[in-house]
């Protein structure tokens, strides 16, 4: 599935956009998609190294069903390299390394959903697009017993696969890390333009989105590239939510110093002044600024204290005092 054979046993995989040409005892990028005689495999089908239950605002999602909570599942691997990831142990493996997880089946995640009274399943922790079979035979069976799906992601899927998986995808996150092809290249082992097309793609088949930027001292902290990120979603849609996250020293950054607090200040007031309807900012809770407001009055809709959501006052989709709507899933 989303490949195609090449000569001397060599195939082609079409699932992300690094489109990896993978020889015969070989794997792609992502270490977890091996090509055997000519035909490629999941190495990651139903072996699940995290599950659990979250609050919808974990993800992040905050104008998609704030409140609820939401069944989280991961496989192992990534077709990313990103040196200051926070789930290195499980998203990056070795070409050669056994594959972690326990076998699960798609009836038993949305049997466990459905127990946890959960309103989505998350495809999170790791890079979903790289356990895209077992994650699309979960969605199927997820839409059928009422249950969203949710992706979190880097944004790397390819065009042909996101389309073939539209019609059950509900809602995304996408990971857009720096406004900066050499960032890209450097710190994540990928390209900016496709991550930019996936946006805009996500905007053109009506799935829900929101935007999170990790902002990352030395990497991506100028005030420049961070109005180059906002005026990008803005011109794609003013209501699509952009979280600004603050960075917290892990895996190869372990000596970078954590994000200036006044920094993602700054960035939630370029947000705004781009004409972003909804610029939170994330891993600082107790400012105010993971709060919904109304963009119109001004008001506030939804209080929150970290990812715990205090007091929603969105009546019908729309602001309780002037009537506005509301965008997203409320």
């Amino acid at each position: 599935m989303f490949y195609e054979k090449l000569a001397d046993n060599r195939v082609k995989c079409h699932l992300c956009n690094h489109l990896c040409v993978i020889g015969e005892n070989k794997r792609g990028i992502c270490a977890v998609r091996e090509n055997r005689d000519g035909t490629l495999y999941s190495l990651v089908y139903g072996k699940l190294v995290a599950s659990g239950v979250d609050p919808i605002e974990k993800k992040p999602l905050f104008n998609f069903l704030p409140g609820t909570r939401s069944f989280s599942i991961a496989t192992a691997g990534c077709n990313f390299r990103c040196r200051w990831c926070q789930n290195w142990h499980i998203s990056q493996l070795k070409s050669d390394r056994m594959i972690p997880g326990e076998d699960t089946t798609p009836e038993a995640v949305v049997d466990m959903a459905t127990e946890y009274g959960c309103k989505t399943i998350a495809y999170t922790y790791t890079e979903p697009t790289i356990f895209i079979e077992f994650a699309l035979d979960v969605m199927k069976l997820a839409h059928r017993a009422g249950i969203k799906n949710v992706f979190v992601t880097n944004g790397y899927i390819s065009s042909e696969v996101l389309r073939e998986i539209a019609p059950y995808l509900d809602a995304g996150n996408v990971d857009l890390k720096a406004f900066s092809d050499e960032t890209y290249r450097k710190m994540c082992g990928a390209k900016l333009a496709p991550v930019l097309d996936t946006i805009r793609l996500y905007k053109e088949l009506g799935i829900w989105l929101e935007v999170t930027t990790l902002v990352v001292s030395t990497v991506n902290d100028t005030e420049e590239e961070l109005r180059e990120i906002a005026k990008f979603i803005a011109d794609i849609g003013v209501e699509i939510p952009w979280h600004i996250s603050r960075f917290h020293p892990q895996y190869m950054f372990p000596d970078a110093p954590p994000t200036r607090i006044e920094i993602l200040h700054r960035a939630r007031e370029i947000g705004i002044e781009e004409g972003l309807r909804y610029v939170y900012e994330g891993n600082i809770p107790g400012t105010g600024n993971e709060n919904t407001y109304c963009y119109r009055c001004n008001k506030l809709l939804i209080k929150r204290l970290g990812f715990d959501v205090v007091e929603n006052r969105i009546e019908n989709g729309k602001c309780y005092n002037c009537g506005a709507e509301i965008d997203g899933l409320l």
